[in-house]
């Protein structure tokens, strides 16, 4: 398995990169994200990579961070959803709003994503939902009703991460209920 990589950018493309590792110049398919990380032409480079088989063809995909890479696991894992369609995923969005979209249940937001429509989104949120809240999202979805904050602020306008931070930024209190964490949200995304 290749684990990472580590050497200088040849050539880019729209979703890949030539990087020469030694004397050898590897094919890496990268999301748009890892893609404007990149730097020029001639820079040294580092990615987290997973190598992809399927019978006679052997793809490599890097990421500029370990959550991106486990992120893409988790979505290659999903019944139905190839590399590809993960990687035009982690393009359309970041890895912590993916992460967020699928947490809260936001299936609106993650058809918008190339090749993904409504019925692949019910089938992300289905199967990565829990492994999300614990991992990606934590605190932010866990409580009660978050995810329903959460959900109600994207559908209003904001960014899943902008969302999770205003929900982070509620006193934990048993007493309030969803339509009051709403509007304490509301509030604290106003004031800033």
């Amino acid at each position: 398995m290749i684990a990472g990589l580590h050497g200088t950018l040849e050539s880019r493309g729209t979703n890949w990169a030539i990087i020469k590792v030694g004397g050898v110049s590897l094919q890496v398919y990268i999301p748009a994200s890892t893609l404007s990380t990149l730097g020029a032409i001639g820079d040294e480079v580092r990615l987290h990579t997973h190598l992809y088989l399927k019978e006679d063809n052997l793809t490599l995909y890097g990421f500029a961070s370990p959550q991106e890479l486990e992120l893409f696991q988790m979505l290659i894992g999903v019944t139905g959803v190839g590399p590809k369609a993960s990687l035009a995923m982690l393009s359309a969005m970041n890895a912590n709003d993916l992460a967020l979209a699928i947490a809260s249940e936001n299936v609106e937001l993650l058809s918008q994503a190339p090749g993904i429509g409504k019925k692949m989104a019910n089938r992300l949120v289905l199967e990565l939902k829990g492994k999300l809240e614990s991992v990606w999202v934590g605190a932010a979805v866990s409580g009660e009703g978050n995810a329903e904050v959460i959900a109600a602020l994207v559908n209003l306008g904001y960014s899943p991460s902008e969302a999770a931070s205003a929900v982070a930024a509620i006193p934990d209190s048993p007493d309030l209920t969803i339509e009051d964490k709403i509007r304490l949200a509301l509030q604290h995304l106003a004031a800033r």
